[in-house]
């Protein structure tokens, strides 16, 4: 009884964060996406794929590119509706929380993108989908940075305590943490996953906001873009996101 309950509330807290995300993809979240898929593409196998969390579907569409077994876990009916309109029936969806999702398949790939900022206890999820893995699966988890370049100057500049402060968009946004490359690596070791690469994704000087804003304009051009990419490599503490490629420990 308790355990539903709190599943009830889990879901009445995510839907209820939904609509800070809009009906549209922002322009920055859009070039992440791709950014992933170019440094995950060394690592990824053939076989059958688990996308946990599709949000507005792009990266649902880019996996699809990759993957044609492709399942999607989601807690929001809303973002499952979005979803469908862009792929179509190329794609399983479930309706529910990862803690929740059961199955006799296993996964050689598991996508957790910018989901387990999110979770009531991360490590609990980690684990669920270390234990959907193949012996020679991977899990692709990607967080937002506290260490990113954007968050240092806020915190200079008094718009965030710490660089582990929750801001008024990170709120709304229903994260419950921020990550450091070391703390999300803690994470995944707790939960009983061997690390096999880590790293940073796209060093980020700015907001969000500011390159949305300025995308595609002359101060934000494809070369810089791609400059900030590249420098993200050599820089992971300073990048916009975090992640680690995980694998079951046996």
């Amino acid at each position: 009884m308790t355990r539903t309950r709190t599943a009830d509330e889990e879901r009445t807290h995510l839907n209820a964060v939904t609509a800070s995300y809009g009906e549209q993809i922002a322009p920055f979240d859009a070039k992440m996406r791709d950014y992933m898929m170019r440094t995950f593409a060394p690592f990824f196998r053939d076989g059958n794929c688990l996308q946990v969390g599709c949000a507005h579907g792009d990266q649902t569409t880019l996996l699809l590119e990759r993957y044609s077994d492709l399942t999607v876990v989601e807690g929001a009916r809303e973002f499952i509706d979005l979803t469908r309109e862009r792929v179509g029936d190329k794609v399983l969806f479930v309706e529910g929380l990862v803690e929740d999702f059961e199955t006799d398949a296993r996964y050689e790939t598991i996508f957790f993108s910018h989901v387990l900022e999110h979770v009531k206890d991360p490590v609990v999820a980690l684990r669920k989908l270390g234990g959907l893995l193949t012996p020679g699966g991977r899990l692709y988890v990607v967080v937002p940075n506290a260490e990113a370049a954007s968050r240092r100057i806020a915190v200079k500049m008094g718009a965030l305590t710490h660089l582990e402060d929750l801001s008024p968009s990170d709120i709304a946004a229903g994260h419950r943490r921020v990550y450091r490359l070391d703390t999300l690596c803690r994470d995944a070791l707790a939960a009983g996953l061997k690390i096999a690469e880590s790293g940073g994704i796209f060093f980020k000087p700015l907001a969000n906001f500011q390159f949305d804003a300025l995308i595609g304009g002359p101060l934000i051009s494809e070369a810089f873009m791609e400059g900030c990419y590249q420098l993200g490599k050599e820089h992971p503490a300073m990048s916009a996101s975090i992640f680690v490629i995980a694998e079951r420990r046996d």
